[in-house]
């Protein structure tokens, strides 16, 4: 098993801290930061109702809060700590810069607070699959009885668990391209980008500066930097990463690995990086039908998920028993019903188009349930690779007239029914249009390749109202 490291103390007594942003992150930083002794004043851009509630908590606790008014840098700030969401473009930071100030996300934060012997991380990251595979992951390193939680980008909170009375043994960390720009002394244990493809675009600038901030993840790795042997642009990335002497690069496949890779052979998932003479032997370490759902994405997230705790010392036992015990979060290729043959799939997760096609590569003949906001995004290239899977198609959302004219570019024949709704029955009327095009032995598929937020709140209550629509018919026998 991995080592714990060493880590060393920062005097924060008195330290005039800028925390930038309330919210999710910023607040937990601004109480943590008081209590160590730091001198913190919170920035908001905003001033709205629920801004000033967190306000006068945190004022109440003698934490200064200027609200509306993130832009100004507060006369002797030593040390800015961001919120992830805030872009490198902010006028505050720029006014840091020139003042020759720090700017810290709340990873860096939690990375620089860890105490002596402190948790190896196993980090994960990727345009998607980053929740997935780190739970699986968790999952996994539980199973070989390790003291472990799944953090950074979801479950429990970097900052708990680097200052919990209980020490863990190692964490399964989910890190954004945000956070990572903001993180610029991490050095994980070992680290895996599981895919790149153009998101967040508008934040980070560019497709290299978004590249860039993704590669973080393995600067510095200590035993392994774990690829996709599919995506060239991961292993660009290890190439170019200044790692520790010793530090392997491992390539996951979903076929057959060459040494010093991980993929699967007659449906095994199979080890040959982290065995004796990789050269001619394999370690079996779980069964296709061990990961669920068996899709093909999903079970390159289950060889990630391995290769990181692997690299971290788990034997082939504990790596079947976690797989095979997890299940993934709700709204990720999550069956809802089957109804006179035909299968009803949720993936409103599929938030843009490189997720909505692995989710397409999973199922024929789909029935396809698409649109939402597009954010930037084109349709040409997910249309021309999934069209021959294509029974039809259902459009709604705000840029669904995108979708649309790529099918009719690349997928003449498929019929299109497009719903010019956006009320609370829109996605009952598209389940049951999707239904009239669906033949027995169908999916019907919720991939909407686009944000959810001109309909609903967020992803979870398109999935939820997917479902609900669902089983409805289900319940009227209407399907």
């Amino acid at each position: 098993m991995g080592s714990r490291e060493v880590t060393e103390q920062l005097d924060w007594n008195g330290k005039k801290v800028t925390v930038a942003g309330l919210g999710v992150s910023g607040i937990p930083a601004a109480r943590v930061l008081h209590g160590l002794g730091a001198l913190v004043t919170v920035v908001n851009d905003g001033d709205d109702e629920r801004s000033r509630a967190q306000a006068a908590e945190l004022e109440a606790e003698g934490i200064t809060v200027r609200l509306g008014d993130g832009a100004t840098l507060p006369a002797g700030t030593e040390l800015i700590v961001t919120t992830p969401g805030w872009r490198p473009d902010k006028p505050l930071f720029t006014a840091a810069a020139e003042a020759g100030v720090e700017i810290w996300g709340d990873v860096e934060l939690a990375w620089r607070l860890r105490g002596p012997g402190a948790a190896p991380w196993l980090a994960v990251t990727g345009t998607n699959g980053k929740t997935t595979t780190v739970r699986m992951l968790a999952s996994i390193l539980e199973a070989a009885g390790l003291r472990t939680a799944a953090v950074g980008n979801i479950g429990v909170s970097l900052l708990d668990a680097v200052l919990g009375d209980e020490p863990y043994d190692v964490l399964a960390v989910e890190l954004s391209s945000y956070q990572l720009h903001w993180a610029p002394s991490v050095r994980v244990h070992s680290g895996a980008v599981l895919n790149l493809a153009p998101d967040h675009l508008d934040w980070h600038g560019s497709m290299e500066a978004y590249a860039a901030d993704k590669g973080r993840i393995y600067e510095g790795n200590q035993v392994a930097c774990v690829y996709n042997v599919a995506d060239k642009a991961t292993e660009d990335l290890v190439r170019e990463a200044d790692v520790e002497e010793g530090c392997r690069a491992i390539g996951f496949t979903l076929g057959t690995p060459g040494p010093s890779e991980l993929g699967v052979v007659e449906g095994i998932l199979v080890d040959r990086a982290f065995v004796e003479n990789r050269q001619k032997n394999a370690q079996e370490l779980a069964e296709v039908s061990d990961v669920q759902p068996p899709a093909p994405h999903n079970i390159a997230n289950a060889l990630a998920a391995a290769a990181l705790a692997r690299a971290y010392g788990v034997d082939a036992k504990a790596v079947r028993d976690g797989l095979k015990s997890f299940r993934p979060d709700p709204h990720r290729i999550e069956l809802v019903e089957e109804v006179q043959g035909v299968a009803y799939v949720d993936d409103s997760k599929a938030t843009n188009t490189h997720a909505a096609e692995a989710s397409l590569a999973a199922y024929d003949p789909i029935v396809w349930i698409a649109g939402g906001l597009a954010k930037g995004a084109t349709f040409d290239e997910l249309v021309q690779k999934s069209a021959k899977r294509l029974r039809g198609a259902v459009l709604i959302g705000a840029d669904r007239a995108l979708i649309r004219e790529a099918l009719a570019r690349h997928a003449p024949e498929v019929p299109v029914v497009d719903l010019d709704r956006t009320d609370t029955g829109a996605m009952s009327e598209a389940v049951r249009e999707a239904t009239r095009l669906a033949h027995a032995g169908d999916t019907v598929l919720l991939a909407p390749a686009c944000a959810s937020m001109d309909m609903f709140t967020n992803y979870n209550k398109r999935g939820e109202a997917f479902a609900d629509a669902v089983r409805a018919l289900a319940a009227t026998g209407d399907a």
